[in-house]
């Protein structure tokens, strides 16, 4: 991450602004929800620097990330102290908002939800895996009635891939009596083409999952809110 604009000379600080127009103020006098991404942004910061004011800095920050806040949530605290005005206090604080948000995106996932399709798992999927700079692994354990019964993170890795262990995924599967399970990762890359690696683990785990009478009902790829699906796609 290269920093390419200069900021501005001067600039009028936001004490000095129309109290409508501050951050804070605004929130407080009219709701959080008034807030723009920028604004909201800038009260996390809660201080520019010489040349430019804490609404300007998150407006730097933001455009150089494409004004998405998914892309901004893979920065880690080392990457976001690489822009200028954001020291440690700073970088930890936006850092730990965004994984706020990213925690209550998962507490949000209704564990008891019913998986009718792939779809469905994807809806469930999407805020466990989505906007990380890592691999995970993630398994889906069912009931008869294809009910959640758990969601259990299996293994983190690297940008490039992390390792499922099948002794782990169907131990879990077996103590907490699963009838049938989904598997899931996510490629950091955006890329939803399967590899090699995952076709074969995907076949091993299928043919595992028929000796101890568990039904494997699919296998998801998940990268920048979309997904591929081994059983819609018939090669499960």
């Amino acid at each position: 991450m290269v920093e390419t604009k200069t900021p501005p000379a001067y600039h009028i600080p936001i004490k000095e602004w129309a109290e409508d127009d501050r951050p804070r103020e605004k929130l407080m006098n009219k709701g959080i929800k008034t807030l723009s991404d920028v604004e909201l942004l800038a009260i996390l910061l809660r201080t520019g620097s010489k040349s430019e004011s804490a609404v300007q800095l998150a407006q730097r920050i933001l455009s150089q990330n494409d004004n998405n806040l998914n892309t901004l949530a893979k920065l880690n605290v080392n990457e976001l102290k690489k822009y200028k005005g954001v020291g440690p206090t700073k970088a930890v604080t936006v850092n730990a908002a965004l994984e706020l948000g990213r925690r209550r995106k998962r507490s949000d996932i209704i564990h008891r939800s019913k998986i009718n399709s792939s779809k469905d798992a994807f809806t469930v999927l999407l805020p466990l895996l989505n906007d990380l700079p890592h691999e995970e692994f993630w398994l889906l354990m069912l009931n008869r009635s294809n009910t959640i019964i758990k969601t259990e993170l299996i293994s983190r890795g690297g940008v490039s891939g992390t390792v499922a262990d099948s002794k782990v995924i169907f131990k879990s599967s077996l103590e907490n009596l699963a009838s049938s399970i989904i598997v899931a990762h996510n490629h950091p890359s955006g890329n939803l083409t399967p590899s090699n690696e995952d076709i074969v683990l995907t076949e091993k785990l299928k043919a595992a999952a028929k000796l101890l009478d568990i039904n494997l009902v699919d296998h998801l790829i998940v990268a920048e809110n979309n997904f591929f699906s081994f059983a819609d796609e018939g090669i499960l």
